[in-house]
């Protein structure tokens, strides 16, 4: 990129992390394509941003489709054209945004893996006094029982959570906070897990979650232990935190059938995005009517 045009792309992203609250991770993708998008721009022979055309987006688009950029990455590839457009736009440097009405191929959306009832009993079931079996117990005991996000999991703060009243806030995406209730065998981890903690967090710590070296724990280390755990108790498929959350999510709305709700503790800004739990329930219920009803799983002959 030019000096000019990379100076453009460093105050976008500068904006994102401004005004949208972007975590690094999500800067760092939308450089990344906008670097990819104006060096093919380039190579079609577009000068500067505000040159490019609907057909510019289409070819460039489709070039990535054939290199074998799967239907998910070129959604966020056009996802970061538009938004660094409509900034573009915004900031008087672009007259329209040639990437809006660009679509990608339509993608299939995997339906989320999660425990049964019973599997999550086995895998809670911790019986063990052992401090950091009692800190990773809290911490699934958490996860089950408000739906967390990995990155509000390790966010929270002891502040954040009131044993007393049963619920914690979480700090969601673009810092949006909810109260999520907590369950009796949530709160009852925590009380085990409380005085470890004061043994362990260093003077300034304020995290509710840190390792024996008294810092807050990390996303990975997280992700870590609960593979642990999965293997330890018998588990026959990886556990990860975020089946834990789709767990959460997936037991819910089997007993409550309160889409709303669901939506309102995960903390999802669309209920389009909670309604895969409802497809992920009638799966459930097909695999039942299949093993139970009568005329589902035998063939019978003309009398």
């Amino acid at each position: 990129m030019s000096a000019e045009d990379e100076a453009l792309v460093d105050r976008f992203c500068a904006s994102l992390t401004r005004e949208r609250h972007a975590s690094p991770h999500t800067v760092s993708a939308y450089r990344r394509d906008l670097t990819a998008a104006r060096a093919a721009l380039q190579e079609q022979g577009v000068s500067d941003w505000a040159k490019a055309d609907l057909h510019h987006m289409r070819v460039l688009v489709a070039a990535r489709h054939r290199r074998g950029a799967s239907p998910a990455s070129l959604a966020r590839f056009l996802s970061s054209l538009r938004s660094f457009y409509n900034w573009l736009i915004r900031e008087g440097a672009a007259a329209s945004n040639p990437a809006r009405s660009v679509r990608a191929p339509k993608r299939a959306r995997p339906l989320p893996k999660t425990l049964d009832v019973d599997q999550t009993h086995q895998l809670l079931e911790i019986d063990s006094d052992d401090p950091i079996a009692q800190r990773d117990r809290a911490i699934m005991e958490v996860f089950y029982a408000s739906g967390l996000r990995l990155a509000e999991l390790v966010g929270l703060e002891l502040h954040d959570v009131d044993l007393a009243a049963g619920e914690l806030t979480a700090l969601g995406k673009g810092r949006k906070q909810r109260r999520v209730p907590l369950g009796r065998k949530a709160i009852d981890a925590l009380r085990r897990w409380l005085p470890i903690r004061a043994d362990w967090a260093t003077a300034d710590e304020t995290a509710l979650f840190v390792s024996r070296r008294g810092g807050r724990l990390a996303r990975t280390s997280v992700a870590r232990r609960l593979a642990v755990w999965g293997r330890r108790q018998g588990l026959d498929a990886h556990l990860h935190p975020h089946k834990l959350r789709h767990s959460f999510a997936t037991h819910l709305l089997e007993s409550s059938g309160d889409l709303r709700a669901v939506q309102e503790l995960l903390g999802h800004a669309d209920i389009a995005t909670t309604q895969i739990y409802t497809h992920l329930d009638f799966q459930r219920l097909a695999s039942v009517y299949d093993a139970a009803h009568p005329r589902a799983h035998r063939s019978y002959e003309e009398e």
